[in-house]
């Protein structure tokens, strides 16, 4: 082994214990904003002497405004806590509430997320949650717009 050799092993050392120096220092560095923002709210992004309101879910889990269930969306009606406690648990309430279906198209769904998605069977529950889903988001009767009428129009004149 060459002197040089030696020479070159010890500052690549010197080098690796100045990286690791540095990456630590980073990493301790995250570690303290991560810990001020979840104990405190606060982030080093935010404003001086700006204060954030934290609402907890549970606080407002069953409140319901203007027929609504807050923390899901879903409609009030009977059934809704069930469908809460078994639609939920695997997916948003959104995918529940951008559908429409008549009983048996609920019911094709519940069966085929048995079948392929690991939904359990819902045993007693199941008649309350057809019932639910079947009165609250059914398909909607849409016919033709209606005629409009009381408009002003006018005629197009070419130049």
């Amino acid at each position: 082994m060459s002197p040089t050799d030696g020479k070159f092993r010890k500052e690549v050392k010197k080098l690796y214990y100045y990286i690791s120096l540095i990456a630590l220092g980073i990493i301790l560095v995250m570690a303290g904003a991560l810990y001020l923002a979840l104990s405190t709210g606060k982030t080093i992004f935010d404003e001086p002497g700006e204060t954030k309101e934290i609402q907890l879910l549970d606080e407002n889990i069953d409140q319901i405004v203007n027929g609504v269930h807050v923390a899901t969306g879903f409609k009030e009606g009977k059934g809704l806590m069930e469908v809460i406690q078994n639609c939920t648990n695997c997916h948003s309430a959104a995918l529940v509430t951008q559908n429409k279906m008549t009983r048996e198209g609920w019911l094709a769904t519940i069966r085929w997320m048995q079948e392929t998605q690991n939904l359990w069977n819902l045993g007693k529950n199941e008649e309350t949650i057809l019932n639910y889903l079947s009165s609250n988001y059914a398909p909607e009767k849409k016919g033709r717009r209606n005629k409009l009428d009381e408009i002003d129009w006018y005629n197009l004149e070419n130049p």
